[in-house]
């Protein structure tokens, strides 16, 4: 365990973020949540509670406020932030660019600025394989130049900017920027899980509204990208393997300042329709799908070359694409109408 104890985990309520709450709380820290839940529902934090026997501290707030954000940091000893609190969807950030740019950039500089305020200097923050753009090669190493193609990757790369900004000028800040590629699964309780509000913006929750019956059809964006079968390949990761990652990261962050950025992936790549087949499989039946047409934004191929995290700090995945929709079915299952249903 790090020397760093008591953690502020930003967007703790959200899919990765509650699962990373739940591996630092079993790995003995102490873990403080601000969320607005604008994507996200209390009950995730309960579950949290549940499978950890442990007990967590929220405040419903937004990182842009600046006198809640720094009502917490009074209230508590916050050694270090694990910021992932952001809006998420390459498709909706077309739509509502503004959003995204206030969201996410600002409420990280909003972030940043309390934590100096308040004397706290080690960040982990979750960026995306997004910045990437649309690489000319894969696997893609983090030596690759960014060149984002929405405006989530924008936002996201933008955030990355301000981080090394920081860092320069104030020398004592420890970060790391961890660019994970596609997170999926729950935890293999069943109890925790991805619970979208409204519409699921991403693949495999939406998939798993077909297969329990909430949805007619999945929609695949595109059919002529130049991959083998026509759709976009992406590289999947389990949710846990992603929280792995973030505790490995925290433990590496005391006497280190600076930035350092690692890619968090498997580096096996799975197209659209291989995702399909993968869940279908999980769930016992073929699962519907309609092609309709590309997304602005959407890249053919994105698959991590995560050797340097290996290299550097010895982590890899443990889980495989069966493991990621069994566990993700499990919790479907569960919860056909997500936590409160």
């Amino acid at each position: 365990m790090s020397e760093l104890r008591t953690l502020l985990v930003t967007g703790g309520a959200g899919f990765i973020g509650s699962h990373a709450c739940l591996e630092l709380l079993e790995n003995g820290y102490e873990v403080v949540v601000v969320d607005d839940f604008s994507n996200s529902v209390p009950a995730a934090l309960e579950r949290v509670e549940k499978l950890s026997g442990r007990t967590v501290t929220a405040y419903r707030a937004d990182l842009r406020d600046r006198a809640a954000l720094a009502a917490v940091f009074d209230a508590h000893p916050i050694d270090a932030v694990l910021h992932f609190a952001a809006k998420k969807a390459v498709g909706e950030s077309h739509q509502v660019p503004l959003q995204y740019y206030d969201v996410n950039v600002c409420g990280t500089v909003v972030l940043l600025d309390t934590m100096r305020h308040h004397g706290v200097h080690h960040l982990v923050f979750s960026s995306s394989c997004s910045v990437y753009g649309q690489p000319g090669a894969t696997p893609i190493s983090e030596q690759a130049a960014p060149a984002p193609t929405s405006p989530y990757g924008r936002s996201k790369w933008m955030c990355e900017q301000v981080l090394r900004d920081a860092c320069a000028r104030y020398p004592r800040l420890c970060a790391v920027v961890l660019r994970y590629f596609n997170p999926i699964g729950a935890h293999d309780s069943g109890l925790l899980g991805e619970n979208p509000v409204g519409t699921p913006h991403n693949v495999l929750p939406y998939l798993a509204q077909v297969a329990i019956g909430r949805r007619r059809h999945l929609h695949v964006f595109g059919r002529d990208y130049p991959t083998p079968d026509g759709t976009c390949i992406r590289d999947y990761l389990h949710v846990l393997d992603l929280a792995h990652g973030h505790r490995i990261a925290l433990e590496h962050l005391p006497g280190r300042p600076g930035l350092r950025t690692f890619n968090l992936g498997t580096g096996v790549g799975v197209s659209v329709l291989e995702l399909v087949d993968a869940f279908s499989a999980a769930c016992g039946r073929a699962l519907p799908y309609r092609f309709v047409p590309r997304r602005p934004g959407d890249a053919a191929r994105l698959v991590a070359d995560p050797a340097l995290i290996a290299r550097t700090w010895g982590w890899r995945t443990g889980r495989d694409l069966a493991a990621m929709c069994r566990d993700a079915w499990r919790f479907t299952q569960l919860h056909p109408a997500g936590y409160d249903g």
